[in-house]
């Protein structure tokens, strides 16, 4: 009993000491906390006990943390309560996670970043402020278990779906995965044939989308792990000190990480970009090797940097050469800043050759097989270094023919002298012209036996010749026996000739033999086509960078569309076109859209010797103004079949300046002397007259006497002036020249400004400037970071309408609507075809109608089903398609719809879209679609403003469509229509019933009977009067016999 005394006073004892420590502890400066009871996993509300004690007055806090896989942290909650000194305390709390932490993604939970951890962190922090400070007293950290999104419960949701919410649930619920992007960047996915211009393939690089990645960029700006990699084929060798292959431009305008160029020595020039404007560059050890397919990659690993470059002509093992390469710099890359450059661009020109597959790998930097090393396939397909090398041997081929045939005449004009007899039997009786050759000689061969004929006739005649006449002879040679056969089964025929004479120079027969491989007239091969259009292309070819600037814009036959791509060909022939105003000439003429459909616009065609020409002409001399400045704008642009002829079309606009005092013809006549064209320069003169033309208002006169003091008297006030003045008139000129002062930082009082520059070129492409267009093109492919967005569709589509404004496009042009007004169906159709393939909205549906007519039934039935779908398919993708090619197509789809390979609905689509053209054949074939048991959808009546017949019957919208038919102001269809009107009212009679026909009829049985009595009684009062008025006498004289048959 003693015992237990005992120990119980020893148990009370050690409490009490306890008790007091406790206090001591506290007031010796020790702050406590502590969680009682955490949670294992994040719950939506949850009870927490947390202990904790303070010696001094403190704020205890708490806070939930979540880190994510993008490196960043969140704070879910925090809460905090004031701590005064005292012994330990127990708080209870709620705690409330946030609903993307607890449960399933559903249709209001969406889905988080992916997160990593989850902790739960206690604080006790001095001060009365509501944020922990850095330096707390006491700390306690407990991490959660946070599970995967799609392992979490699903939340029982206390509100009901709309019905759109639910539906879309349904459809598209649980779906989740991350965005995908991809970490590698395509440059170029295609090939570029680079003429060695300042033309080359632009793109911008965004942000990636998800967190993580972004992160990962932006850390690599100041240490850059990355690798690029292109394929480049070299025709020749760079001719300037550098020569683009691939280069960064920052937003500031200067070269960025990385820039490679080609020097003049062949050796790779790299370049790269540090901080505060600092730059390091290296030279490749070795050179690039001509006339193969080459692979040069670049590595960037932070301060060093490796090139290798591996060249294979596909057969034997690659060439591989390499280069390393330790920067005295910190490198800097940010690759969203600014655009990279696939060959030449604003400050450098490209190389002469061919671009292939280029890649950027952002992140990473892969491993090559150098050893087993092949070129991309698409670059197989297209084979552009196959058709070099068998070029180069028939070129072999035709130079030692040249040389044996050449010789042979020479040696035989070196022979003595015959005598006349002999010399005028040759001339009157020459021997054959066929080449002379055995059947060893590779140039006998059938296939090739045109171009010995050719070398022996060109020198015969003129004693020495080059391989380029040889082509551009071949060339001619094959026209002729085109128009002289006129069928389509010669061409198979002539093409070998024809790809000879593009072997041998001859770019006008590349782009013909591509454009006979593309629409099948020869047997159908569209990589063929491909490499022929890049072989004139890379050789600056006109029709060429059209097709192929056509080509990746629409993406046919298997190309994906490329706007970047389309962009860098158009550029090409749109600046071309933009100099070939300035340069007229007979082979360039004004480019008309004129449809073989149009019967009113071909009678308006006209030439010298026409009736509508000589008519114009007697206007003029009787001093009509307007007949003047047609007939002189016909003869200087060749417009409407005149030819060209400036020399005479000047003596035009100075008869209108001078005898007439007409203001257009004065300005015209001005041009001519300021520039020369036609007539010697004569400024004072010119200065006069557009002085005459502005006192009379005219726009144009006072745009171009402004460029007259800008360009002579350097006077930019008096210009500036001047263009402000014409602009507000509306004049594009105007507009144009003061963004180039805007832009050039040439206006008085204004620094470079490149959105006001933006702005007028806005003004004057919308007015229909040419040069307008071309700089809004430019501005829009690369943007105006912080004002003008990016645009690659916009700035393809208006260097595209400035590119088909060429000159030469017109010549071809011209001359397939000579052979069409002629009856020379297959050469119209020849001429059409190279203008379609250049991507000619007018063209293609011209090249279609003529497939439609096929004279003489010489095209298989199967091509010109084809042929139709193609061209009229082409031609509706314009912004501004002909009805006539939207019910054609219609109607190819319909057929195809009955062999069951298409739907019903897209002939009502091109239906539709005729009808809204007021076309009524639109309306008129939907109206039999209908008749045919087809529905027409909701959306197709909503936009015909007809979606309240959508649940009427048939009959209702039968006669509908029929009524806007006829009443669609067109004479021809005024007819059909009208019986389709009145067969859909006795339809709707007949389908009334027998039972109510007849109550009809009795019903009009009885209003005509009753309309009877009514009427003859009146009709005997009429005639009653009548007789009465004719009996009384008159007082008028009857005109004799005499002046009856006088007509007086």
């Amino acid at each position: 009993m003693g015992q237990f005394q005992w120990n119980r006073c020893w148990l009370c004892l050690q409490v009490v000491l306890s008790a007091l420590a406790s206090v001591c502890l506290s007031q010796d400066g020790t702050d406590t906390i502590m969680f009682l009871n955490p949670p294992e996993v994040p719950e939506l509300a949850y009870p927490i006990q947390v202990q904790y004690s303070c010696r001094e007055p403190s704020v205890v806090h708490l806070q939930g943390l979540v880190s994510f896989n993008t490196g960043s942290t969140l704070v879910i909650f925090h809460r905090w309560w004031r701590c005064m000194p005292g012994p330990l305390k127990i708080k209870l709390l709620i705690l409330h996670f946030p609903d993307w932490l607890v449960y399933h993604p559903d249709w209001s939970i969406q889905v988080s970043s992916w997160v990593l951890t989850c902790l739960l962190r206690g604080l006790v922090s001095r001060g009365a402020a509501a944020e922990p400070d850095r330096s707390s007293f006491a700390r306690t950290l407990v991490p959660l278990n946070v599970l995967s999104p799609l392992s979490r419960p699903f939340k029982q949701h206390l509100l009901c779906l709309r019905w759109d919410t639910e539906m879309h649930w349904k459809v598209f619920g649980g779906r989740w995965q991350c965005p995908k992007e991809n970490e590698v960047a395509t440059l170029l996915s295609s090939l570029y044939g680079s003429t060695g211009e300042h033309f080359g393939i632009t793109k911008t690089l965004q942000p990636y989308r998800n967190e993580m990645l972004e992160g990962l960029r932006l850390k690599a700006i100041s240490y850059p792990w990355c690798a690029f990699s292109m394929w480049v084929l070299l025709e020749e060798p760079c001719r300037d000190h550098l020569c683009g292959l691939l280069h960064h431009v920052d937003s500031q305008e200067n070269y960025a990480t990385p820039s490679l160029f080609l020097t003049r020595s062949g050796q790779i020039h790299v370049q790269l970009q540090g901080e505060n404007g600092l730059s390091s560059a290296f030279l490749s050890s070795f050179t690039l090797t001509l006339g193969l397919w080459c692979l040069i990659s670049l590595e960037l690993k932070g301060r060093m940097g490796n090139i290798t470059v591996a060249c294979t002509d596909g057969h034997e093992d690659p060439l591989v050469y390499s280069s390393e390469h330790i920067f005295s710099i910190a490198v800097k890359m940010d690759d969203t800043d600014g655009y990279f450059v696939v060959g030449g661009g604003k400050f450098v020109k490209g190389i002469k050759g061919f671009y292939g597959p280029t890649m950027y790998y952002r992140s990473r930097i892969p491993s090559l097989n150098l050893p087993d090393l092949q070129v991309p396939q698409l670059v197989r397909m297209v084979n552009v270094s196959g058709w070099f090398q068998t070029c180069k041997e028939f070129k072999l081929e035709v130079d030692h023919k040249i040389a044996d045939s050449c010789r042979a005449v020479t040696a035989k004009r070196a022979e003595s002298s015959i005598d006349v007899y002999t010399e005028l039997m040759l001339k009157n009786h020459p021997g054959s012209t066929r080449a002379e050759c055995s059947t060893s000689e590779p140039l006998c061969k059938p296939r090739r036996r045109m171009v010995a004929q050719m070398i022996k006739i060109l020198c015969d005649k003129y004693g020495t010749v080059d391989p380029a006449a040889v082509g551009r002879a071949l060339y001619a040679a094959v026209l002729r026996k085109l128009i002289t056969h006129g069928s389509v089964e010669v061409i198979n025929r002539l093409m070998p000739p024809l790809l000879q004479a593009g072997c041998l120079g001859d770019n006008r027969a590349l782009h013909l033999s591509s454009a006979f491989y593309s629409s099948g007239l020869a047997k159908k091969q569209p990589y063929k086509a491909w490499q022929l259009s890049l072989l004139a292309a890379q050789k600056d070819w006109r029709l060429a960078l059209l097709r192929l600037g056509h080509l990746h814009h629409v993406g046919d036959q298997g190309v994906p569309p490329d706007h970047d791509l389309s962009y860098a060909y158009y550029s090409n022939i749109a600046k071309q076109t933009s100099s070939d105003r300035l340069r007229p000439s007979s082979k360039q003429t004004f480019v008309e859209s004129i449809f073989l459909n149009d019967e009113d616009t071909l009678k308006a065609q006209t030439n010298e010797n026409d009736d509508i020409f000589h008519w114009l002409k007697l206007q003029a001399r009787n001093g009509v103004a307007d007949a003047e400045q047609a007939i002189a704008r016909m003869l200087f642009w060749g417009q409407q079949g005149v030819t060209s002829d400036i020399q005479t079309a000047v003596r035009h606009y100075e008869r209108g300046a001078t005898r007439l005092q007409d203001p257009v013809s004065m300005y015209d006549y001005a041009i001519v002397l300021l520039t020369g064209q036609g007539v010697p320069q004569d400024v004072p003169k010119a200065v006069t007259f557009l002085k005459k033309a502005m006192e009379q208002g005219f726009a144009p006169a006072i745009t171009a006497l402004g460029w007259y003091y800008e360009q002579f008297e350097r006077n930019y006030e008096r210009a500036a002036e001047l263009w402000e003045q014409a602009d507000l008139l509306g004049n594009p000129d105007a507009a144009m020249n003061l963004g180039v002062l805007h832009l050039q930082g040439l206006y008085p009082g204004q620094l470079v400004d490149k959105v006001k520059a933006y702005k007028y070129f806005l003004k004057s492409a919308q007015r229909g400037h040419l040069n307008g267009g071309i700089e809004l093109a430019e501005i829009w492919s690369r943007g105006i970071p912080g004002y003008v967005a990016q645009h690659p569709s916009g700035a393809v589509l208006w260097a595209k309408w400035a590119s088909e404004q060429n000159g030469y496009l017109g010549t071809v042009l011209r001359k397939g609507l000579k052979a069409h007004l002629k009856g020379n169906w297959f050469m119209a159709m020849i001429y059409y075809l190279m203008s379609a393939e250049c991507g000619l909205a007018a063209a293609q549906f011209n090249m279609a109608f003529l497939c439609e007519h096929n004279q003489g039934g010489s095209l298989n039935p199967a091509f010109v089903t084809q042929c139709m779908l193609r061209y009229y398919n082409l031609s509706i993708q314009s912004q501004d398609p002909a009805s006539y090619a939207l019910v054609k197509m219609g109607d190819l789809f319909y057929e195809e719809h009955t062999r069951g390979k298409r739907d019903l609905s897209d002939a009502a689509e091109m239906y539709k879209e005729a009808a809204l053209r007021n076309n009524p054949q639109g309306w008129y074939s939907l109206g039999l679609l209908v008749q045919e048991g087809a529905r027409l959808p909701a959306t197709l009546l909503s936009e015909l403003n007809l979606l309240q017949h959508y649940f009427s019957d048939k009959l209702t919208i039968l006669t509908t469509l029929y009524q806007r038919c006829r009443d669609s102001n067109s004479d021809e269809a005024h007819l059909p229509c009208t019986l389709a009107l009145l067969a859909s009212h006795l339809q709707s009679v007949h389908t009334i019933g027998c039972s109510t026909v007849k109550l009809l009829s009795a019903v009009a049985v009885a209003v005509a009977t009753l309309s009877f009595f009514r009427i003859i009684p009146a009709i005997l009062r009429q005639r009653s009067a009548s007789s009465q008025q004719n009996s009384a006498p008159s007082n008028t004289r009857q005109p004799t016999e005499q002046e009856e048959s006088s007509g007086v």
